[in-house]
């Protein structure tokens, strides 16, 4: 779980679908120091002006011990500082597959999930009591990411992570960030937290029952059971304690507050006005004729707050306050955070969010991605064109359905993209069709 989720949302929604997956299988065993190394990619090291890996690798170690990192510490992680090749290939070939919110929040939300959160906020009361009084955050939002990063400590990953680490550390796409992240597992090891061959977690190099990056180990790991250790791994106490100061520190939650509640739209709201950019106070959505789910009235106050439609006007409606930016900057994809959201409210009591009256129309894969290559020639930026729908693209669809006069609620239909082929349309007042 990290702060950038390394702009990559495709490692939560596919480690979120093999920790569904995986649900019942055991935890890894420690594997021996590795034997063999990969050869590295020649390609790898161009960002290092062609130096070595091995040359890179005695770079690092310097740069580590320059940071504090004992020369102790440096020899016994020396043997799982390897390079493969096969980490690189698979971060370079990542891909999210296009979901709707309702398949994805009805798999990874499912009742099961819920229960088992409720269960363990019931489990470990001490600690999560403890949790909200010290940082401010509820339980029922610390389960939901305990159950989607590692269904509660099942899957945690069994790859070894540092070995994951300086694999893409050398690599040049992210090579600064990773440099980082491997000097901070060092630092894990160097303080006594974990040893080197208990550091097995995602390809991603994530660590723990709640998928934290070593950064972020070292930064917000706490010491939860009193064993002088931070064990992320095996300790509920240290994951509940710890993944509390990291929402409450690093994402900077704010106390009180509610996150996501499920609203009931009109038919003639402002879609222009249904973004996460826009936040008004509850009294002026009142107005709008916005509703709780179950039709009662929203509070007359002046809580900012934004519409979030994740699959339109004709999907499901949420109400997102100032702590769902916690969420997005858990992990950015609108999928991903939307349902970590939705599984909190549950846990925490709320209903099953209704289901759309009909079938949403999802426009398929290569028509998706012909929408994203349209709009970057009308001079939007979507970020990468992949055939996902991701925050910039969504922006991107409201904006052509401004100027197209279509309702503009963020999701792209067939309608849409046959005006943006033709490209003649007459733009019209957003008003005019809402």
């Amino acid at each position: 779980m990290l702060q950038t989720r390394f702009a990559i949302a495709a490692v939560a929604l596919l480690a979120c679908t093999a920790s569904a997956a995986a649900q019942l299988a055991p935890p890894p065993a420690r594997p021996a120091a590795p034997k063999a190394v990969a050869a590295p990619s020649p390609r790898a090291a161009s960002c290092h002006n062609g130096a070595s890996f091995d040359r890179f690798l005695a770079e690092l170690k310097q740069q580590a011990v320059a940071e504090g990192v004992s020369q102790r510490t440096i020899a016994e992680a020396s043997p799982y500082l390897v390079y493969d090749q096969g980490i690189v290939n698979r971060d370079r070939g990542q891909r999210v597959f296009g979901q709707l919110f309702t398949e994805f929040a009805g798999r990874m939300a499912a009742p099961y999930r819920m229960q088992n959160g409720q269960q363990h906020i019931k489990q470990h009361a001490a600690a999560f009591a403890r949790a909200e009084k010290e940082y401010g955050v509820p339980p029922a939002v610390i389960a939901a990411f305990w159950g989607l990063e590692s269904d509660f400590g099942v899957n945690m990953g069994n790859l070894p992570t540092l070995k994951s680490l300086v694999s893409l550390a050398y690599d040049c796409r992210r090579s600064e960030m990773f440099v980082n992240e491997t000097i901070a597992a060092l630092k894990v090891i160097d303080r006594g937290d974990l040893s080197p061959d208990e550091m097995i977690g995602s390809w991603a190099g994530e660590l723990g029952q709640t998928q934290f990056l070593p950064t972020h180990y070292v930064n917000y790991a706490v010491d939860y059971d009193g064993d002088g250790r931070r064990d992320l791994l095996r300790s509920e106490d240290d994951v509940i304690g710890s993944t509390a100061n990291y929402i409450a520190n690093g994402l900077k939650w704010r106390r009180g507050e509610p996150w996501l509640e499920e609203i009931k739209v009109p038919q003639n709201l402002p879609w222009d006005q249904t973004d996460l950019s826009v936040q008004l106070p509850r009294s002026k959505w009142a107005q709008f004729g916005v509703t709780y789910a179950d039709g009662r009235p929203l509070p007359n106050d002046n809580l900012p707050a934004s519409v979030l439609l994740p699959m339109g006007r004709f999907g499901p409606a949420f109400m997102a306050y100032a702590n769902f930016a916690a969420y997005t900057e858990w992990n950015n994809s609108l999928i991903y955070s939307t349902t970590a959201g939705y599984l909190a409210s549950r846990i925490a009591g709320a209903a099953p969010m209704r289901r759309p009256a009909g079938q949403i129309a999802q426009l398929p894969f290569n028509e998706l991605k012909q929408l994203q290559q349209l709009l970057v020639q009308a001079g939007f930026n979507v970020g990468k064109v992949d055939g996902v729908l991701g925050q910039q693209s969504r922006a991107a669809v409201k904006a052509m359905q401004i100027k197209y006069g279509l309702p503009a609620d963020s999701w792209p239909t067939a309608e849409l993209l046959a005006r943006m082929r033709g490209g003649t349309a007459q733009a019209q007042p957003a008003s005019a069709v809402r």
